[in-house]
């Protein structure tokens, strides 16, 4: 008879998920011998629990299955809950599996105990627990169901370690997902009309587009706005969508986009997005699609329609469902639409340049950034990690189709490093650059001892400049020459790096950028570390 322990491995392995990550602990460790006992699943060993987390919320976003990750009960949990956030705010499905105190336990302030059903209630789609073995095939199917099901997110399930260890005679279950209802004929039929009708309309797409595989949405995407000749945005940071260097592609909807930018945005007389939850910064504050503007909200999961911008036309539909559906329409657009585009377009551009600058303090990051887009495969996989030293990777660097950006939509430190891990183990073929900032590297960075450990083919390229520097420009500006909690005092960071037992470039000035781009394209794992200009980012 099967463990329940056992069988949720099975029931994982079924489904087509063949990686976990995990940090161990003594409470989960049956599901350890589970794993170890059916060879299913690779379990990837991580150095912290947020770390273990973000490695499979960016296997998660390369394969669509939900990411895995085990942790211990209590400080495992709550390490691990920055990866939860990460997922409900970046919409990726995620299954995080907490090894609980014994049943006998629950509810009593045991040692290491916590409610996850209280702690996680605000972030988490679903939390359960298992009180009887019997209960576990069921609410690990219900977890996978709830993490894939409309809008992708996390689930938690906490299972307490005596009952992991039970044998479990309940049967398996199916993995019973929700298929979307098909959009009907008759809002296929209105949404054409008012596409042809539009002189200025405005495609916009987000996290509903972002589909690997078959059901690829990218591919879609683009055809769709080629057939009706939409000018192209794209949602905070997913900018990998859309091909950056299209005539059609307008540029994403972020942080501080250029004001003629958003005065251009702000004329068009149809909005459509697809597969967007209109959250606060691609609305640009809550104030696109402003009032007068007709907006189409397409969206798989109800909740996020009809709050705080109506819709002419909200679908609770998958973004591609109805894709699929417009083919059978007959695209048409107004004589004007082409200047329309090239004018968005013409705006995108203009704010696409970089001026090469010789700094005292470092290189400006805006040139690292343009020479990797220079350097990197058509198959890339860039991952970045919060900071101002990502902004130009947004927008400065034309991505095209087959790369890939894996940010935290969520603006969480320390995702770089792991994600770029988890990308070179699920793509050991691809080139692989996780970008770092000297604060994240010292939150995460350890996990580059998982890649070197693994022999993965990644670089990472971090920025040095002494500084939580996103803070302290927003500390100049409101308090000028006030500067407090946002110096760092580093150690040697190439040495740091080097202690890895992997190669190492270092950059001080402009004159040395030429080695960063023979370093990306070296073979196996690598560090390139550049000394980074503070006075470049400054206002």
């Amino acid at each position: 008879m099967p463990t329940a322990a056992e069988m949720i491995v099975e029931f994982l392995a079924q489904q087509g998920v063949d990686r976990a990550f995990c940090v161990p602990g003594e409470s989960y460790i049956a599901l350890l011998d589970a794993l170890h006992a059916h060879n299913r699943l690779d379990l990837v060993t991580c150095r912290t629990e947020g770390g273990a987390g973000f490695m499979a919320v960016a296997d998660a976003k390369l394969t669509g299955r939900p990411g895995v990750v085990l942790v211990s009960r209590g400080p495992g949990a709550c390490n691990a809950s920055i990866a939860v956030h990460t997922a409900e705010q970046d919409a990726v499905p995620l299954i995080l599996l907490i090894g609980q105190v014994e049943k006998r336990d629950l509810r009593r302030n045991a040692f290491q105990e916590i409610d996850y059903a209280n702690m996680f209630r605000g972030v988490a789609k679903w939390v359960g627990e298992a009180t009887d073995a019997s209960q576990v095939p069921e609410l690990i199917a219900r977890a996978y169901a709830m993490a894939m099901g409309g809008v992708p997110g996390p689930v938690v399930l906490s299972l307490p370690e005596d009952i992991l260890a039970e044998e479990c005679t309940a049967p398996m279950l199916a993995a019973t997902l929700p298929r979307s209802a098909p959009p009907m004929p008759e809002d296929v039929a209105r949404l054409a009309a008012m596409l042809r009708a539009a002189e200025r309309p405005i495609l916009l797409a987000g996290h509903g587009l972002d589909t690997p595989g078959g059901l690829d949405g990218r591919a879609a995407l683009a055809a769709f706005a080629e057939a009706w000749e939409l000018p192209m945005a794209v949602s905070f940071r997913r900018q990998d969508l859309f091909d950056n260097t299209h005539a059609l592609y307008a540029g994403d909807l972020g942080l501080r986009n250029p004001d003629a930018q958003r005065a251009a945005f702000a004329e068009a007389d149809l909005v459509v997005a697809l597969g967007t939850r209109l959250t606060d910064i691609t609305t640009q504050g809550w104030t696109w699609p402003a009032a007068g503007q007709r907006l189409v909200h397409v969206c798989a999961d109800p909740r996020f329609l009809g709050w705080l911008f109506p819709a002419e036309l909200a679908l609770n539909v998958d973004a591609r469902a109805l894709l699929a559906a417009m083919r059978a329409e007959k695209p048409a657009a107004p004589a004007g639409r082409s200047g329309w585009c090239a004018s968005l377009r013409a705006l995108h551009v203009a704010d696409c340049g970089v001026k090469p600058r010789e700094l005292p303090d470092g290189v400006a990051f805006a040139e690292v950034a343009k020479l990797v887009e220079a350097t990197v495969a058509p198959d890339a996989i860039v991952t970045l990690d919060a900071g101002t030293f990502g902004a130009p990777f947004y927008r400065k660097v034309a991505w095209r189709p087959g790369q890939r950006l894996l940010v935290p939509i969520s603006g969480a430190m320390g995702f770089g490093m792991p994600a770029a891990v988890a990308a070179s183990l699920r793509c050991p073929g691809r080139q692989v650059i996780g970008c770092v900032g000297d604060g994240g590297a010292l939150m995460t960075g350890g996990e580059f001892a998982v890649g070197v450990a693994r022999g993965a083919n990644m670089k990472m390229l971090l920025s040095d400049n002494g500084s939580y520097a996103s803070i302290r420009i927003h500390q100049e500006k409101a308090h000028p020459g006030r500067v407090s909690g946002t110096t760092l005092v580093n150690p040697d960071m190439a040495a740091w790096a080097a202690a890895f037992r992997a190669p190492i470039t270092t950059v001080h000035d402009n004159s040395e950028l030429p080695k960063l781009a023979e370093a990306l394209n070296a073979p196996g794992p690598g560090a390139i570390v550049v000394r980074t200009s503070l006075q470049a980012v400054l206002p």
